[in-house]
């Protein structure tokens, strides 16, 4: 049985699947430190807000850029920053990239949707009584 994942905020319950989780070592380019990462999530549990800021930004030494596109996810219920939507999820194709020199953002990716562990309330599941 899966755990409760829920709004660390109001309690709202964000109905996510385990089944949907990405394994912890699992290699993503902007890491997983302090997140979840889910495949796809119910989008009625979330409101999507798009941020693309011009400036600098450093996810690992080797994951940066100048402009940072990506998805806010809110909950709908209190309006709580939980998350951001990632494009840099398992790529769409197995070509090599752009130049063949690697998968790049020029080849369409799956989304990865990133959620924070200090904004979730995660309740164990729990065994069946009989």
């Amino acid at each position: 049985m899966d755990p409760t994942y829920s709004c660390g905020k109001c309690g709202a319950s964000l109905n996510l699947s385990k089944s949907h989780e990405y394994p912890p070592d699992f290699y993503f380019d902007a890491g997983n430190k302090g997140t979840l990462s889910f495949s796809c999530v119910d989008g009625s549990r979330f409101n999507f807000e798009k941020e693309d800021k011009i400036m600098p930004f450093f996810e690992t030494i080797n994951y940066w850029g100048i402009q940072r596109k990506r998805i806010k996810m809110k909950c709908v219920s209190c309006g709580s920053l939980l998350g951001y939507v990632y494009d840099d999820g398992p790529p769409q194709t197995a070509t090599p990239g752009q130049f063949h020199m690697g998968p790049s953002q020029a080849i369409p990716r799956f989304p990865r949707f990133r959620l924070k562990l200090k904004a979730l309330s995660i309740q164990p599941s729990r065994p069946f009584s009989s």
